[in-house]
C-alpha cells in the first residue's frame, strides 16, 4: 500500500483537547473486522462484548515527564528538551530531542531551573534534531531522578494547544501504568476505569501486563510513499511469563485476545514463538505493522482514532481491513467521534 492511501483531514473541532470527565465516559464504535458493520455505544459498556475467559492484554508502560524548558548559554535562548531515553545512569547521559535544532550545537551547555541549578552539555548529535546531553550533576542518582522529574512537564502531544492542567499528569497515563519508560501514553488504555476493571475482573475476564515503552518513533511522519521502505524506531518491551501464561491459555482455550493499543499489538506479535504463542521476551522491536499483515495472537483490538498517514492507524488498517477502517473514520467524522489521545475508542471485533 501507498502513504497516500491514509490520507484524510481531521476537522479541527474533532481534536480531542481535554479528556472525557470519567475514565470510562469516551463514546465506543464497535467495528465487525468480517463485515465492516458498525454499531455506536459507550466504553463504559465496553464488558458487554467479552465473556469469562476473554483477555485484555494491556500495556502497563509509566510515562515520565520528559518534556523540559531549558536556556542556551550566552544568549538565554529558550529551548525545549525532551527527554527520550537514558543511556547511560553512571555518565547521566541522555538521548534527547531538542527544538529548535538548528541553534544547538555540540560543545553548547543547556542550563534549567529558575537558579540554573541543572546544567547539561551537547556532546554528540544523533540525527538531525536528536542530540545527546550529559547532565553536569552533583549528588546522588536519585536526586537527579528526582530533580529532572520536578523540572519535567507531563509530554501532551504538541496538537493539544493549551496550557498543561494539573489534572494532565493523572490524565495522560493508564491506571495500571507501572515501569517509567515511556515519553507518550498508550492512549487505548487510558479509557479504563478502576470501577471497570472491577467488573472484568467479577465476570472472570483476564488481564495481561505486557510492557512497551513508546517512543516518539510512534509517531515519526512516514516520509516514503512506498511503505516498505518505512523504517520504524526502535522501542524496548518487556514481556514475562505470566503474561505468556494468560495469553496462551486463552488462545488454547479459544477466547477472545483483545490487545489494548497499537502499542500492546507491536509487543506481543514481536515475541511469536515457532507454534504461534507468545514467549517471554526482553529486548527491542522496530516491528512496523501495515497492510497486509497476518495476525497471529489477537483477534479483537481496542484503540482510538489516529491521525492520517500515521503508523498507528496504518496497523489498525491491516487488522481491521482498510475498506471497513476508511469508512468506519468516515463514520467517525460525519457521527462527530473525538480524536487522537484524548479521544474516543474503538473497538474491532
Amino acid at each position: 500500500m501507498k502513504l497516500a492511501a491514509f490520507k484524510f483531514d481531521v476537522p479541527k473541532e474533532l481534536i480531542a483537547l481535554y479528556p472525557t470527565k470519567d475514565r470510562d465516559g469516551a463514546k465506543l464504535m464497535v467495528m465487525d473486522r468480517k463485515t465492516g458493520k458498525i454499531k455506536h455505544d459507550k466504553f463504559k459498556n465496553i464488558l458487554d462484548y467479552f465473556d469469562e475467559g476473554d483477555t485484555f492484554v494491556v500495556n502497563d508502560t509509566k510515562v515520565f515527564p520528559a518534556r523540559m524548558w531549558g536556556n542556551k548559554e550566552k544568549t538565554g535562548a529558550k529551548i525545549e528538551v525532551f527527554l527520550l531515553r537514558e543511556l547511560n545512569r553512571d555518565s547521566l547521559l541522555w538521548d534527547v530531542v531538542v527544538d529548535p535544532a538548528r541553534k544547538i550545537r555540540i560543545g553548547n551547555k543547556l542550563y534549567f531551573g529558575k537558579d540554573d541549578e541543572l546544567v547539561a552539555e551537547v556532546i554528540d548529535n544523533t540525527t538531525s534534531r536528536g542530540r545527546t546531553l550529559r547532565f553536569l550533576f552533583d549528588g546522588s542518582y536519585e536526586d537527579f531522578k528526582r530533580t529532572i522529574t520536578e523540572m519535567g512537564e507531563t509530554p501532551l502531544p504538541h496538537y493539544i494547544k493549551r496550557d498543561l492542567e494539573a489534572s494532565d499528569a493523572e490524565r495522560y497515563q493508564t491506571i495500571f501504568a507501572k515501569h517509567e519508560g515511556a515519553v507518550a501514553a498508550p492512549t487505548a488504555g487510558i479509557h479504563f476505569s478502576r470501577e471497570l476493571m472491577k467488573r472484568a475482573e467479577l465476570k472472570g475476564i483476564n488481564f495481561a501486563y505486557v510492557t512497551l515503552h513508546v517512543g516518539l518513533g510512534t509517531f515519526r511522519p512516514v516520509e516514503v510513499e512506498d511503505l516498505t521502505k518505512h523504517k520504524m524506531d526502535s522501542e524496548q518491551v518487556i514481556i514475562n511469563q505470566q503474561a505468556c501464561d494468560v495469553i496462551n491459555a486463552s488462545k488454547d482455550a479459544k477466547r477472545h485476545i483483545c490487545c489494548v493499543g497499537t502499542t500492546t499489538m507491536r509487543a506481543i506479535e514481536s515475541s511469536i514463538s515457532t507454534d504461534d504463542h507468545i514467549k517471554p521476551y526482553n529486548g527491542w522491536t522496530s516491528k512496523f505493522i501495515f497492510p497486509p499483515y497476518d495476525f497471529t495472537m489477537a483477534d479483537r483490538m481496542l484503540t482510538n482514532f489516529h491521525m492520517p498517514e500515521s503508523t498507528l492507524l496504518m496497523m489498525v488498517a491491516a487488522f481491521g481491513g482498510y475498506d471497513h477502517v476508511w469508512n468506519a473514520y468516515k463514520v467517525a467524522i460525519k457521527e462527530k467521534y473525538r480524536f487522537f489521545s484524548y479521544g474516543d475508542a474503538m473497538l474491532i471485533v
